[in-house]
């Protein structure tokens, strides 16, 4: 028998989404979200003092995944569908695409090739090693998980599962890693230096591995046009921003970027790889660094949070918590394992101590903001599921996570010696 009282409370606690809908407008209830985005993961990141485990993108992300569906959605799902509506969503995805298209341009525009060539042998050798170790391990991974339903997207062959599954296990978050560096004074330090060319590299491999898994035969005459295009039209842009003065560049660059990733869209190659595209191609010293680290952290500040949420929502629990987080450790190990194994090999080839291999082992095995952005590409495609998407999202954090816990003492130790 159930209580009258109970009926009604539970009547009234169901109605209360729905009525606060009937008097709040989309404008308002999409400045809840915002005030939820901003404030909730800046208050679990100070009050809770995880500055020393992870940077505040980090924290963002995992409440993104508190926030999703299958946390707060399975909680409180009457309130969840009431902030997060599909007019709300599709309000958010609009701000979040440019964030991270800005944010994919910036990393583009960090690649320093001309580096990476004056010290080819050094940096060709341990960025092939520190990308093909976990790639061949994380491909292993996803090989057992065809034999399972649940993880294999609908639209996905069994090669660009494997393949992009294996390549999530070998990205490099750049951006993190510069934020990391920075953080541990190693930044514009040699060692520093280094591992920048190294990651540029292998993040140059996963956008071309990315491109080859988003290879549509039914849009190949398209991808053909983008492809041949995309040079001749890049000559002309790069002469044009020689000529221009350096306030003329940035906006410029705005124009570049947006028509990049139409293009690339337009093709089925994803707006995305048009972003990184439109960053590839620009050189660091058309723009003032000071003024290109200060936009990175503005779009970090500003924008990326958002992003942030919005990934978030799309993950998964579906096949059972338990076995994401078994996935996602199988994951974390194959990334973490092959990125360690592969610079210290490297550093056998080419004479390094061990502990310098340990910490180029480390601070590459980053994972974080462009992972993400790789894989929400991968989900967007339907190349892997929710579930799967969501142990790739475990994994990134936790190898985020990792990262300056072990870093810090080998790398005083170091300075000690030195």
């Amino acid at each position: 028998m159930v209580m009258p009282g109970l009926i009604g409370g539970w009547s009234t606690y169901n109605a209360a989404p729905n009525t606060a809908r009937a008097v709040m407008n989309t404008s308002e209830i999409f400045l809840i979200a915002m005030l939820i985005i901003f404030s909730l993961p800046y208050l679990i990141w100070r009050t809770t003092r995880m500055d020393y485990y992870a940077p505040l993108v980090v924290v963002q992300i995992i409440t993104g995944i508190l926030l999703g569906p299958g946390i707060l959605g399975a909680t409180f799902p009457d309130y969840y569908r009431f902030v997060f509506n599909p007019q709300v969503l599709q309000s958010l995805n609009g701000v979040a695409w440019w964030a991270v298209m800005l944010f994919v341009m910036l990393a583009g525009v960090e690649l320093d090739l001309k580096a990476a060539w004056a010290h080819r042998r050094e940096s060709t050798i341990t960025a092939g090693l520190a990308l093909g170790t976990p790639l061949a391990l994380g491909c292993a991974v996803a090989g057992g998980l065809l034999r399972f339903e649940g993880w294999v997207g609908v639209s996905a062959m069994p090669w660009q599962f494997v393949l992009g599954m294996g390549m999530a296990c070998a990205v490099t978050a750049l951006p993190v890693l510069i934020l990391l560096m920075d953080r541990l004074e190693i930044l514009r330090h040699p060692l520093g230096q280094r591992i920048l060319r190294y990651a540029s590299l292998d993040d140059i491999a996963v956008w071309g591995v990315l491109a080859i898994i988003l290879l549509d035969w039914t849009r190949i005459g398209r991808q053909l046009a983008f492809l041949l295009a995309f040079p001749l039209v890049t000559i002309f842009f790069r002469r044009l921003m020689v000529w221009l003065q350096e306030t003329d560049r940035w906006y410029v660059s705005l124009i570049w970027l947006a028509a990049c990733g139409l293009g690339a869209d337009w093709a089925g190659l994803h707006f995305m790889v048009g972003a990184f595209l439109a960053g590839a191609v620009m050189d660091k010293h058309w723009f003032d660094e000071t003024k290109l680290d200060l936009l990175r952290h503005h779009v970090l500040m500003v924008g990326m949070p958002v992003y942030f949420l919005s990934t978030g929502l799309r993950t998964q629990w579906a096949v059972g918590g338990v076995a994401v987080f078994g996935v996602a450790a199988l994951l974390l190990l194959a990334s973490v394992g092959g990125k360690l194994a592969g610079t210290h090999v490297a550093g056998r080839i080419l004479g390094w101590k061990q502990e310098e291999a340990s910490i180029i082992g480390w601070l590459l095995q980053t994972k974080a903001l462009i992972m993400i952005v790789f894989v929400n590409i991968l989900l967007d495609k339907h190349i892997i599921t929710s579930e799967a998407f969501t142990a790739l999202l475990v994994m990134a954090v936790a190898s985020t996570m990792l990262t300056t816990p072990a870093v810090y003492p080998k790398l005083q130790r170091l300075r000690s010696r030195a």
